[in-house]
């Protein structure tokens, strides 16, 4: 099989699990065959699926591909009634669709390609295929392009990640070498920036009405050196999950280098694990406001109290900040309009980068969505708010003399 460069360096990665990104015409469903029959090949009796959004997309975008690509040599029997090859060593080769996930339950799997995964049920991977992968210690190929920060984009970030076993790859149109760049530009002219860097550009466009659009995962994701000193951390006491960021403050920077999720849980708890995590350090902590009114069912005491008895020092302000002083003061953090970065988090902070980059405004308002994203963030939004709020200034009216 003749490879572009980039196909090339997915298909020679010894990662146990792939994810590639890539824009239209890039080669994927050409590059998906070679992979299935570098698996089916490798070894005898092997299972290997090629799996897309629906069945009828698996016949009509791979079988013609798989029957003129593979060797007739290597083939055993073909069944395309039921989009099967079976190869002279014993490995069976199966197209399936993932619109009923349910369906895909059964043998256990060595290989499979999940082509356009961002066009599937998530649980087509989490519920059924992943399981199915363990009993052989079986590897996966997740490719498409981008449909939103969905479930493929939760994948390609694991890779980005550096979590082990995963490798990520992202690669437009034209870096696929199979599209001119004449027919690129005009697509160009054709389409919306948002759709042309979707299809095009392999990018994954942030959601419209998002609320941190300071927020980078290239520049405000970083390895943090040391975690010394005064540690910041910002509180939120919703139940389901209580929810803290713990950061560093540099003079002007700030650091978020770990965070705590609790679900069913309460502040006794969240102090417990503050403590057991990090004895004997100086803490500072920054909760909501409504800390000095929320009582517990424990004999009444505050949350703020609790924190206090605990020997924290706590910072509240009297009463809430404007939501929308509270949002500024975060994305003035993250990028002001110098265009400086004062906010950085740590890559083990997932639940934090996540949330920054998935918050919306719900549509057509400022109002933000409650959607289990808003607890982090109300957590960092009280620290940040608290250490660097936003002045805004208000022209004061001058009181009437009478004469």
């Amino acid at each position: 099989m003749q490879l572009t460069l980039p196909q090339s360096k997915i298909f020679i990665s010894s990662s146990r699990f792939r994810v590639c990104v890539a824009g239209r015409r890039f080669g994927k469903t050409f590059l998906s065959t070679g992979e299935i029959l570098k698996a089916a090949i490798g070894a005898k009796n092997r299972n290997c699926w090629y799996v897309a959004p629906t069945y009828g997309a698996a016949k009509e975008i791979a079988w013609d591909m798989l029957i003129h690509t593979i060797p007739q040599e290597y083939i055993a029997k073909t069944n395309e009634s039921t989009l099967t090859l079976r190869l002279i060593n014993g490995s069976v080769i199966s197209l399936k669709g993932a619109e009923k996930p349910n369906n895909l339950r059964g043998r256990a799997l060595d290989f499979v390609v999940l082509d356009e995964f961002a066009d599937m049920k998530p649980e087509a991977w989490y519920e059924v295929i992943r399981p199915s992968l363990s009993d052989r210690q079986g590897s996966a190929v997740f490719i498409g392009t981008p449909k939103g920060r969905n479930h493929f984009y939760d994948l390609w970030a694991k890779g980005m990640d550096g979590a082990d076993d995963w490798e990520s790859f992202q690669y437009t149109t034209l870096e696929g070498g199979n599209v001119p760049h004449s027919e690129i530009e005009a697509a160009r002219s054709d389409l919306d920036d948002r759709t042309f860097n979707q299809e095009y550009c392999a990018e994954f466009v942030t959601y419209s009405g998002l609320i941190y659009y300071g927020f980078s995962r290239d520049e405000s994701v970083l390895d943090m050196p040391d975690v010394n000193g005064t540690l910041h951390i910002g509180m939120d006491f919703n139940l389901d999950p209580m929810s803290a960021v713990i950061c560093l403050r540099k003079g002007e920077k700030l650091y978020a280098v770990d965070e705590i999720v609790m679900y069913g849980s309460n502040t006794d708890e969240m102090v417990e694990e503050i403590k057991t995590r990090y004895p004997n350090r100086p803490i500072i902590i920054y909760p909501d406001p409504a800390s000095r009114q929320r009582k517990t069912s424990a004999g009444g005491r505050t949350d703020l109290s609790i924190l206090q008895n605990a020997g924290f020092m706590v910072k509240a302000k009297n009463t809430h900040a404007l939501v929308r002083d509270r949002i500024n003061a975060v994305n003035s953090r993250l990028l002001s309009g110098s265009k400086q970065r004062h906010l950085f988090v740590s890559p083990k902070c997932k639940h934090t980068i996540k949330s920054l980059e998935r918050q919306t405004y719900k549509e057509g308002t400022s109002v933000p969505n409650k959607d289990g994203f808003d607890h982090m963030n109300d957590a960092l939004g009280y620290l940040v708010e608290y250490l660097f709020p936003v002045k805004t200034e208000y022209d004061t009216p001058q009181p009437i003399r009478w004469t």
